[in-house]
């Protein structure tokens, strides 16, 4: 029931984030056709405007937009020609969600081996530079690592690409540098839950029954530690395919986040309202399958 409740509430939530950012981008000064050269008339002008609704009061504009919202159509372009919302979403969803996955799989794959060492390590020499090394990848900021390990793999060195979304070798420098302040948030999560885990009772019965220690992080610290990270990996996977829109103009990356950037420049206003509620989306979407898994791995919780 829980769940279902979830589902159900999520809809009024998506209707008024919707109602919001369409309000908001028509508030914005400018409009989709400013920075174009002025009609050769007044008609033309008026044709135009009339072709988008825009001669319509702004009410009247979004009880459009929202009827065809309710049949799957995100609505027309208004600066990418000949192109919907919805092709858009096709073409740019698809890169942006590998981006994010596989900058997602290096968070994961990295920092928790890193927050295990660190923690298994406490107090040595190990976990103070395993320590460093995860708080340098979270302040660090990923427009500081793009050029660096530019100038360092593709353009000293030449092992990869400078930039493009083509073949593997251009799928490598990306996600590291959108990955890299997650690796360090995972690697810090998971050591202060390794640390919190170790003191519990039942891993001192288990200490006191002459488990090793080796025995005791793996089997049953580890497990208990993992919960957090499970908890924060819906709002850092929603965040790697929401917000690598700085990546993706870096790289020149043919993603969602670089047709957000240009149309809220360019006051695409469907284009603007469409991505936005697609965000919403999958943050509401990826939070419910976070609580889900949490239930799985800990049937000690029950939601109600």
């Amino acid at each position: 029931m829980y769940f279902i409740r979830r589902i159900l509430f999520a809809i009024p939530l998506l209707f008024v984030i919707s109602a919001l950012a369409f309000l908001l981008v028509h508030l914005a000064p400018g409009g989709p056709f400013d920075s174009e050269r002025k009609p050769a008339s007044p008609e033309v002008e008026r044709n135009i405007k009339a072709k988008y609704h825009l001669d319509e009061p702004v009410w009247r504009q979004y009880g459009r937009y929202l009827g065809d919202l309710l049949h799957g159509d995100f609505g027309a372009s208004m600066k990418y020609q000949d192109h919907s919302v919805n092709d858009i979403i096709a073409q740019g969803l698809p890169v942006s969600m590998l981006l994010g996955g596989l900058a997602f799989g290096i968070a994961l794959g990295a920092g928790i081996p890193l927050g295990f060492f660190t923690a298994a390590r406490r107090g040595g020499w190990q976990d103070y530079t395993g320590s460093f090394v995860a708080l340098l990848a979270v302040c660090v900021p990923s427009f500081v690592i793009a050029p660096f390990l530019i100038l360092i793999f593709a353009m000293k060195l030449k092992w990869f690409p400078v930039a493009l979304w083509v073949t593997p070798w251009h799928m490598i420098l990306p996600p590291i540098v959108l990955g890299s302040y997650f690796v360090g948030k995972v690697a810090r999560i998971l050591r202060e839950g390794m640390l919190e885990a170790v003191h519990a009772e039942f891993v001192t019965a288990a200490r006191a029954k002459g488990l090793s220690e080796t025995a005791l992080l793996l089997k049953h610290a580890l497990r208990i530690a993992m919960l957090p990270v499970v908890s924060y990996s819906g709002p850092m996977l929603a965040d790697l395919l929401t917000g690598s829109f700085i990546v993706e103009n870096i790289f020149q990356i043919p993603g969602i986040g670089v047709f957000l950037v240009n149309s809220s420049l360019n006051r695409d206003y469907t284009v603007v309202v469409g991505l936005s509620l697609l965000y919403a989306i999958l943050l509401i979407g990826l939070n419910l399958v976070v609580d889900f898994a949490y239930t799985l791995m800990d049937p000690r919780v029950k939601y109600e």
